[in-house]
């Protein structure tokens, strides 16, 4: 059956620290806990926002007439913005999350925008690798509970299994590796964001301080997407990540943290659109 969908002041979101306030995106099939390690170091400068996106974490989807693509996701999150109280946020995103920013830095209404592997600039034999990992990832998600337990008991089990998202994926503890292989068994919008994904490529211009960062070692949306972000985005910063596959913020944590922060600060240098 077909989420029948909530408000958008039922988002799922967690929300430390004081300052101005930065907004974290996760990618398909995760959860707001992704940004964890990250988020702790940010909320000692930052107001920071976790949201889980409609349909995935504990948030429930978007109504069914909306097709989960780009759009209606930057919508959703713009009266999120509004109903938090909160202005023109920092955003900062991965995978899909790292898509989302980038639209809302091409509306200005974010502050800056810090890309982390943005999906959307695919070759399409780029995009249909993607999406098989994806599905294998989601396919295995379902395998039963007592398997999944016994997986999540021994190290190197864990890091075989999340061995296509992190560079290092021994360091995802049980309790880590049971909640996301449980919410991404359990999400609602998976299916409807991948078909969305489809029809999507990145083709707006950030009007915003923008900052494009990229795994060296992300096995999802390979490096060389990075180079094609590059060329259409001549005027982001773009970055390297050594030694980080698709979702750095687990496998660093302490250079992802300076990234964002770069992006954040410099934004009294560099006059808001």
């Amino acid at each position: 059956m077909e989420p029948t969908g909530a408000p958008v002041s039922e988002i799922v979101y967690s929300r430390n620290g004081s300052g101005e306030p930065v907004v974290l995106v996760h990618g398909i099939g995760h959860r707001k806990e992704a940004w964890r390690p990250v988020a702790t170091r940010l909320a000692e400068t930052h107001d920071v926002v976790a949201i889980d996106l409609p349909g995935f974490g504990a948030s429930p989807a978007l109504t069914k007439s909306r097709r989960d693509g780009m759009d209606d996701f930057a919508d959703t999150l713009e009266t999120f913005f509004a109903e938090l109280g909160i202005e023109r946020p920092h955003i900062v995103g991965n995978s899909l999350g790292g898509a989302i920013a980038l639209e809302l830095a091409a509306r200005g209404s974010v502050r800056t925008a810090t890309a982390l592997s943005p999906a959307g600039f695919w070759t399409e034999p780029g995009r249909a690798r993607a999406f098989a990992l994806l599905l294998g990832l989601k396919m295995t998600s379902a395998a039963p509970e007592p398997v999944v337990r016994r997986i999540a008991t021994r190290r190197w089990s864990r890091a075989a299994a999340m061995s296509t998202l992190f560079a290092h994926p021994g360091r995802i503890d049980a309790d880590d590796f049971l909640g996301d292989t449980f919410a991404l068994r359990d999400c609602t919008a998976f299916g409807r964001v991948l078909r969305a994904g489809t029809r999507y490529s990145y083709r707006a211009r950030p009007v915003v301080p923008t900052t494009v960062a990229w795994g060296t070692k992300d096995r999802i949306l390979v490096p060389s997407q990075a180079e094609e972000a590059r060329r259409r985005l001549p005027h982001a910063t773009h970055v390297p990540l050594p030694d980080c596959g698709h979702v750095p913020m687990i496998d660093a944590p302490d250079l992802i943290t300076r990234v964002i922060l770069d992006r954040t600060r410099s934004v009294d240098l560099v006059p808001a659109a």
